[in-house]
């Protein structure tokens, strides 16, 4: 009989804090820590990703996306299976997104098993703004979807948490 490790699960937040809607993906790695799932925030450097998420069996990535739908649309995608167009996600604080980072990764044979990547479209990336209410309504459902992705159960204490982020509490 063998022993069997138990799964690696990653979180990475992408984005920066301080420019209104690309705070979506910091924003749900915090909601998602204080839920007790292991999650990390990033500035989003695309060629740094492979270093991040090496161990680790599956991997979730969260970043704002800009101009292609609605403010606070929420999109899924299986990025195993399915090419991730460039320039699809906000590249403020990055210079290679994380669409390129992972089309590199998997050219180069280093994606993990499973790689989920959610994007939240954004509606406003000025500096010293915060999350506008659509994305702040988003980064709330998207906790809630990968918390049940993951099987877990959000704690109502990181929830509250999480709504707080960028000085905008929802209703």
């Amino acid at each position: 009989m063998t022993d069997r490790r138990p799964e690696r699960v990653l979180v990475i937040g992408i984005g920066n804090r301080f420019r209104g809607d690309d705070a979506a993906g910091p924003a749900v790695a915090e909601g998602l820590g204080s839920a007790g799932i292991d999650a990390i925030e990033h500035a989003g450097e695309g060629t740094q990703l492979m270093a991040l998420w090496e161990g680790a069996d599956q991997v979730v990535i969260v970043d704002a996306m800009r101009g292609r739908c609605a403010p606070g649309t929420v999109r899924r995608f299986d990025a195993v299976h399915e090419r991730l167009d460039e320039g699809l996600f906000a590249q403020f604080s990055h210079e290679i997104g994380v669409a390129e980072g992972v089309e590199l990764a998997r050219t180069l044979g280093r994606l993990p098993s499973r790689l989920t990547v959610y994007g939240i479209a954004g509606r406003s990336f000025e500096l010293g703004e915060p999350l506008s209410p659509d994305v702040a309504r988003a980064v709330e459902e998207t906790v809630r979807r990968i918390i049940g992705e993951l099987g877990g159960q959000a704690d109502s204490a990181g929830l509250r948490t999480m709504n707080q982020v960028g000085d905008h509490r929802l209703p």
